[in-house]
């Protein structure tokens, strides 16, 4: 410390964004050595001296009444007091009347009544709960009743399911600053913070007893663990956040990946389990002990992000009887954030769309100003290793081929679109329909930047997805790419990379058959920092080799098609078998009406209407997603309206049907017999809408 009136640390002064929080973060980590046994430093008199000096410092120079907020509106209102209230908790009893009086003034200036009377703005979601968390401290530092009361009172609007906007939706999406999808970060947050409030204020006067409570612990399985995978979380609901993997502020230099953030959910959902009923509590252990378990990048026992109550909360839980529970088997469509999970038991896989709710990427604050193709149907997958994403994939990845994506390859500036999730596409049918296994989606790709168009399609199945474009136009005098993949080699990496006539394999990770259009291939090492994609970043620079595959549809093309298959995890002796037994599948339509395909030995057949019409023994009266599952003398039928107009839409299936098993109250079955005739009543969201039938001979 090097006090001065422009900065407590020289290397954090003032006036760039988060210096306030940065010197207020060292004090905590004094204050903690300080006062938690066996750190070396525990009870050192000099150093409670020190943060203490460095406390009032703070208080004379800057954080004060009197000084006006200027700059990154977070520092000042969750980042600063959240850390100073932590700090003031932790040293009570050796402040004065006077210290305490200055941090309690501080907190109540900077974070007035307003910001929790009022739910708009930035005081909305995970910020809320950031708010919330900070006044709920300071009532508790000064004994102030009605301010630990105003804060619990203020937590019933982050409740409830949202349909529009910041918050948690019902069908578990997770969207903050209005358009963006951070269940990783924001989500992460908002969970952790309601964890620590929920404990803080349980048994006493204050506790939270708002019914809505109850959706916070519902979120866990619904919204959060399907984003999990062997403790990562998804890069596609981290927003800006991708861009932070090494941050020049980070004392200690932690890597901040898809490990990092999927790690800091997992000590959320440990410590949020202390208020679940019992069976909730055994089935997150066994998630948490699987996550545990699994992660081969980062050991989350011993990950140095965290502190020793949430170490001592996993270790707990790892030690715990309860067995450790296998990544589920299943399909989760987040409808509300343009997003998609599909979990095979051989590999894991995520799609990321934008639309006029959802923004095609999100910067700001110097993070992230590359993101921009990140929601062009960028298609994530794992398969054995969890690094693929961790490993300097942003800093080195070509921005113009991330994998699964169609583009123009018109050079964009930094930060094209604007800032915060301002840059999004006009388009409306994005979304799909799943009966919980498999699925049918849908993208209408908008370029951002760009006159690009085109329709995309990926029907998720047992082994594979199967992924199809049409309509494929534009007019930027450039050429038009879609990435079929862009694997990460790692340093130097050597694995074999095969092809045949119309397929490829690459070693250690999986193969792709191509239907329509002709495979290119490039190996190449790229080199890059995080400071190139965030300005926070550090210099550092390394070297990853690349495997890109990719379809070329020429300089302005119209009505351009594609059609590959992916095979997440396949041997090369399965992929060549599945590239001679051209019958495990059928593509039935892929132009700018229709794009289906059925898979006979699945008894699947599924299809993405862009409007009324008719493939095979389907036809719809609207744009719509349609599933068809055969097993036996039954069948389901899946049905939803992704343009989200909310009316009536009408499906028939030209298949004699003997009868209705069961059917959803929005659907009215109008006929069987030769044919069944459905009417949907889809409402305003994308939902699937299900229907089971038996069949005649």
């Amino acid at each position: 410390m090097v006090p001065s009136l422009t900065s407590l640390w020289p290397d954090h002064p003032y006036d760039p964004p988060s210096g306030i929080t940065h010197s207020y973060s060292r004090l905590w980590t004094m204050a903690q050595a300080y006062v938690q046994r066996g750190t070396g430093s525990t009870g050192d008199p000099a150093l409670l001296a020190d943060v203490l000096r460095g406390l009032d410092h703070l208080s004379a120079t800057v954080y004060n009444p009197s000084t006006t907020r200027h700059g990154n509106w977070w520092e000042w209102q969750i980042g600063s007091p959240r850390l100073l209230m932590d700090i003031a908790l932790a040293l009570h009893d050796h402040l004065t009347d006077g210290q305490r009086a200055a941090a309690c003034a501080a907190v109540d200036h900077f974070i007035p009544d307003a910001m929790l009377t009022d739910y708009s703005g930035t005081s909305t979601g995970a910020n809320r709960v950031d708010l919330c968390r900070s006044v709920a401290l300071r009532g508790v530092l000064g004994r102030a009743g009605e301010r630990i009361a105003l804060a619990r009172d203020a937590l019933s609007p982050v409740f409830p399911y949202v349909t529009q906007g910041d918050g948690l939706y019902a069908d578990g999406s997770f969207v903050q600053h209005t358009w963006v999808a951070y269940s990783g970060t924001y989500g992460q947050v908002m969970l952790d913070g309601l964890g620590r409030l929920l404990t803080l204020l349980a048994g006493s006067d204050w506790e939270v007893t708002d019914p809505n409570r109850r959706i916070v612990l519902d979120s866990v399985e619904r919204a959060y663990a399907p984003l999990i995978h062997d403790g990562l979380v998804m890069d596609c609901v981290s927003g800006r956040a991708i861009s932070r993997g090494q941050l020049k502020s980070d004392d200690r230099q932690i890597p901040r990946g898809d490990h990092f953030h999927g790690q800091a959910l997992i000590a959320a959902i440990a410590l949020l389990a202390a208020g679940a009923g019992r069976g909730e509590r055994e089935r997150w252990y066994g998630l948490i002990k699987g996550w545990i378990e699994r992660d081969d990048v980062t050991p989350v026992l011993t990950a140095p992000q965290f502190g020793v109550a949430d170490l001592a909360r996993l270790h707990a839980v790892a030690a715990s009887a309860v067995p450790a529970a296998p990544e589920p088997v299943g399909h989760h469509l987040f409808a509300a954030m343009d997003r998609a999970v599909h979990r095979r038991p051989a590999f894991t896989a995520g799609i990321s769309m934008a639309s006029d709710r959802i923004a095609h990427y999100e910067c700001g604050n110097g993070e992230n100003p590359r993101g921009w193709h990140t929601g062009a149907g960028m298609l994530c997958w794992w398969a054995g290793r969890t690094d693929q994403y961790s490993d300097w994939f942003w800093p080195t990845v070509d921005w113009y081929r991330l994998p699964g994506t169609t583009v123009s390859t018109r050079r964009l500036p930094d930060r094209a679109g604007g800032e915060w999730g301002e840059p999004k596409p006009d388009v409306r049918w994005v979304g799909g329909t799943t009966d919980g296994e498999y699925a049918a989606i849908g993208q209408h790709l908008e370029g951002l930047g760009s006159t690009l168009e085109a329709r995309k399609a990926w029907f998720c199945a047992a082994e594979a997805v199967i992924c199809l474009g049409a309509d494929i136009s534009c007019a930027d005098g450039v050429p038009v790419e879609t990435v079929v993949d862009n694997r990460n080699l790692g340093e130097g990496g050597t694995q074999a990379f095969v092809r045949g006539r119309n397929w490829a394999h690459l070693e250690g990770h999986g193969g792709w058959i191509v239907l329509d259009g002709e495979l290119r291939a490039l190996r190449e090492d790229r080199t890059g920092a995080w400071a190139d994609i965030n300005t926070g970043g550090t210099t550092e620079r390394r070297t990853r080799r690349w495997q890109t595959l990719w379809l070329d549809h020429g300089t302005d093309p119209a009505g351009a098609t594609y059609a590959y298959v992916l095979l997440p995890g396949a041997s090369r002796r399965t992929v060549g078998t599945w590239a001679a037994a051209g019958g495990r599948l059928s593509v039935l339509a892929n132009d700018g009406d229709r794009q289906a395909v059925a898979v006979p030995a699945l008894g699947l057949t599924a299809a993405v209407f862009w409007r009324g019409g008719s493939v095979g023994r389907l036809s719809v009266s609207a744009g719509a997603s349609v599933l068809v599952r055969r097993r036996g003398r039954t069948a389901t039928l899946c049905v939803s309206e992704p343009p989200r107009t909310g009316e009536p839409l009408e499906i028939v299936w030209d298949r004699p049907v003997a009868g209705v098993v069961r059917a959803d109250d929005t659907v009215d079955v109008l006929a069987t017999g030769r044919r069944a005739r459905l009417l949907i009543t889809p409402g305003a969201v994308c939902a699937t809408h299900v229907c089971e039938l038996t069949l005649s001979p």
